[in-house]
């Protein structure tokens, strides 16, 4: 049985991973969702929390609960902290997964990646440190594919969004290469696994090191949002890449 620490993407809580967690579970593995500071059940703390801030916090739970040969999952923009503390703590890691995500470069942030009418609407309804989601029309505009949701679902999971805070997509991320030479996996979700192979080939920068021996590619066709639009079938290929 496995380990996993699942981390979920901007705006989300523990609460997301609720319907791939439970058959995880049943199936016998332990499982920790996580809610990083200032989100979900979380919103209320108090502080401009960064990205050091949610490594620190994801390093002190693999500490807490004694956590070893884990397999740490990012969704989205769960890239930066994952690989920050997997690059910090690697001896504790089995593997790394990123979930319709993928690895960030030492110095990048995830705001560098993002489009500039993305930067500056993040810069224009930003309150309080805290940026809150746009409209689900603008996300799939923006490339965050809603595919398998329908409108009562995506009303629901609205409801329970925090904005997240701001300091933690703006900061870069600081690697030593100490988690480079771990087991990963990319599992793209809302683009084909054939395009992702393609920029492999032809040298992408987001897609450096993608062909080498420790890493594992997937494809679990579905919108940006696998852990809501198809959670078992996201539990069972999570599961068979923990025992690969």
């Amino acid at each position: 049985m496995s380990t996993f620490v699942l981390v979920p993407g901007f705006w989300l809580g523990a609460w997301a991973w609720d319907g791939v967690a439970a058959p995880l579970r049943a199936a016998g593995h332990r499982v920790h969702p996580v809610s990083l500071p200032g989100l979900a059940e979380r919103a209320g703390e108090q502080g401009d929390f960064g990205l050091e801030d949610h490594i620190a916090d994801l390093a002190e739970l693999l500490v807490r609960e004694d956590l070893w040969d884990v397999v740490l999952v990012a969704h989205s923009g769960a890239c930066a902290p994952v690989g920050g503390v997997a690059d910090r703590m690697p001896e504790r890691i089995r593997r790394v997964v990123y979930l319709d995500s993928g690895p960030m470069a030492d110095g990048a942030s995830v705001y560098d990646l993002w489009q500039p009418d993305f930067r500056a609407e993040a810069d224009a309804t930003a309150v309080d440190s805290r940026f809150p989601m746009p409209s689900w029309e603008y996300m799939t505009a923006h490339g965050s594919s809603t595919e398998g949701l329908d409108d009562a679902a995506l009303a629901q999971i609205r409801t329970r969004l925090t904005p997240h805070p701001v300091g933690a997509y703006r900061d870069a991320l600081r690697l030593t290469g100490a988690g480079a030479a771990l087991p990963q996996a990319l599992v793209s979700c809302s683009f084909p696994l054939e395009q992702v192979r393609a920029l492999i080939a032809a040298g992408h920068p987001w897609f450096a090191g993608m062909d080498r021996p420790n890493w594992e590619l997937r494809e679990l066709p579905t919108g940006h949002w696998p852990m809501f639009s198809r959670p078992a079938d996201t539990a069972a290929l999570l599961a068979e890449l923990a025992a690969i």
